[in-house]
């Protein structure tokens, strides 16, 4: 009988201890992949005006659409009020994006939207970094505001979730029903869907706090370099 329990509990701490290395591996740092692909598009904004690759959408209801706008070779956004800047270029089944974003104030709340329907805010996913007087960063799917998102809870109020005035590397992959969200190279957030949203656009946006955004790149995974 003695045997029989000894044994019991040999097997019970074997599983417990694949489960911590499990839950460690996952949740330890997952660095981004090496681009591959085939790099479909690229945007570096040196330019005067976005120009017809972009559709702007419509504001919030009641609220007056900002002017998207090109300074020093970066996309600027000022109390855009949701009226997002949807590239017309569909994105590709399998598909990596990267682009770099950037508070301008302490306000933060910088956010693009991906996978949408190419003029509709909130038909996606929406990413945003220091939204809500830069109290929020989160990850979510057709609602912002809904209790489903995905939360990085390491901030929020007394606690920014963005510093101005600095470069932010973005980077979204997905080959399946994964979103995967990296910034700066390490691994930031995820939305598993059993039922991913299948739009084949890619938007900036913002609300009334000024960001600005520079350098995209979208690969196709599935093509060959």
């Amino acid at each position: 009988m003695r045997r029989k329990l000894l044994l019991a509990l040999a097997t019970i701490a074997a599983f417990l201890l694949v489960v911590a290395v499990t839950v460690s591996i996952v949740h330890g740092p997952q660095p981004v992949p090496e681009p591959t692909g085939r790099l479909v598009y690229e945007d570096t904004f040196e330019r005067a005006e976005p120009g017809p690759d972009y559709l702007q959408g419509q504001p919030d209801l009641n609220f007056k659409a900002g002017t998207w706008r090109i300074v020093g070779g970066r996309l600027v956004a000022d109390q855009i009020h949701n009226a997002a800047l949807w590239l017309q270029v569909p994105l590709p089944e399998k598909v990596r994006i990267d682009v770099d974003v950037r508070a301008e104030t302490d306000a933060g709340d910088v956010k693009v939207e991906v996978f949408g329907d190419g003029r509709t805010h909130q038909s996606g996913y929406i990413a945003i970094m220091g939204g809500w007087k830069n109290t929020v960063n989160c990850l979510a799917r057709r609602d912002e505001h809904s209790e489903e998102r995905k939360r990085d809870t390491r901030c929020g109020p007394g606690n920014r979730c963005v510093e101005p005035d600095l470069d932010y590397h973005w980077t979204f992959i997905r080959t399946d029903n994964v979103l995967r969200w990296y910034v700066d190279g390490q691994l930031f957030l995820v939305y598993d869907d059993a039922f991913p949203v299948l739009g084949r656009h890619f938007a900036f946006n913002n609300w009334e706090a000024k960001g600005s955004f520079d350098n995209l790149r979208i690969y196709d995974l599935a093509a060959s370099p």
